[in-house]
């Protein structure tokens, strides 16, 4: 007998968790005991706890009564974003394998996860509709789209925007790339479709995977990707070396005609440097989807800028990436049991 727990929240039900659970290819019957966390609470109230855990981490979260206990004899532990502890990890002895349905590990304890040996598979639920989002988001602020239609809704006419000296259409500007995963490479692959050129700078080149991937860029550092680039992008995984990385000293090489694009982590960017670029006219625009505070504050000072397209979370949001992401969590898992090549299995 197999015991798998999963932990189910607002965002994917431990009943979703339990169909895939069921599907799972391993020897012998299967045993499936479910919890919820957070289920109970509203969708945007679920919000301000992904934010939490995104900044603090699994160990200062609570978890479903009653986990540990079952966590002594289980082999599998699938959950979306519930924590997944140090306490957790050393009481379940028999752990194999930890899923989680998620593109971010952020509420893995990973570091005891390489401790117990224990493999970590997760997916990439939305880079699909990130990748989307991207290019539009790109387009938007380029192009005034989202600023002008403000101004149509408030009963203006408005033709001139901050950024008149520099509008062209995307295919006469270079992209710049900031980080090579699942994300980065799909929006690499639309601009190459789109005709743009496209730079790309990550701190673990593999000119194998490009060559694999059909992919056309020019692999530069991180200062030229600043320097030369008309649009940057970031793609990165935040980490301890990487937190704050995009501050004054890079964003201060870029041209007056250039702009910036988040959809990955806000941690990745230093905010008063960026504020003070767009204020100061110092680059073209931004594009913003992932804030240091979700909802964002009312007084914020990014709201008082007029050269910057701000969208709230949701890059990642179509129908089909969350409700969906359970079935591409078994599909990984199945593919790790079979011994096949699983890009998001983090084996120690």
């Amino acid at each position: 007998m197999a015991k798998v727990i999963v932990v189910g929240d607002p965002l994917v039900s431990s009943n979703l968790l339990e169909k895939a659970a069921l599907q799972l290819k391993i020897t012998g019957p299967i045993e499936v005991k479910k919890f919820e966390w957070y289920y109970d609470i509203s969708k945007k109230e679920f919000q301000r706890i992904i934010k939490k855990i995104e900044m603090v981490g699994p160990e200062y979260m609570d978890i479903p009564n009653g986990i540990l206990e079952e966590l002594e004899t289980a082999n599998y532990l699938l959950v979306h974003y519930a924590p997944i502890s140090r306490k957790m990890i050393e009481h379940a002895q028999h752990l194999k394998v930890i899923g989680t349905c998620r593109g971010g590990t952020e509420h893995v304890n990973m570091t005891v996860c390489q401790e117990h040996g224990i493999p970590v598979i997760y997916v990439i639920r939305n880079a699909e509709a990130v990748a989307d989002f991207t290019i539009g988001l790109m387009y938007a602020e380029t192009r005034n789209i989202s600023r002008a239609h403000q101004f149509m809704m408030n009963g203006q006419w408005k033709k001139a925007f901050p950024n008149d000296p520099y509008k062209t259409t995307l295919s006469h500007l270079k992209v710049g790339i900031c980080g090579f995963g699942h994300i980065g490479k799909l929006v690499i692959k639309r601009l190459n479709a789109l005709g743009v050129d496209v730079l790309l700078y990550s701190s673990r080149e593999n000119k194998d995977d490009l060559n694999k991937n059909g992919l056309s860029v020019e692999m530069v550092d991180l200062e030229t990707l600043f320097t030369e680039s008309d649009i940057v992008s970031l793609h990165a995984r935040v980490t301890k070396e990487n937190r704050n990385m995009i501050d004054k000293s890079l964003i201060s090489r870029m041209k007056p005609s250039s702009y910036l694009i988040n959809t990955a982590r806000p941690e990745l960017l230093d905010k008063e440097d960026l504020i003070d670029a767009l204020r100061n006219h110092r680059i073209a625009g931004a594009a913003i989807d992932v804030f240091w505070e979700e909802p964002l504050d009312p007084n914020d000072e990014l709201l008082k800028l007029d050269n910057i397209t701000l969208t709230p979370h949701i890059a990642g949001d179509t129908v089909d990436a969350i409700l969906g992401s359970p079935n591409l969590l078994r599909d990984a898992l199945n593919e790790y049991f079979r011994g096949g090549l699983t890009p998001t299995a983090l084996k120690w």
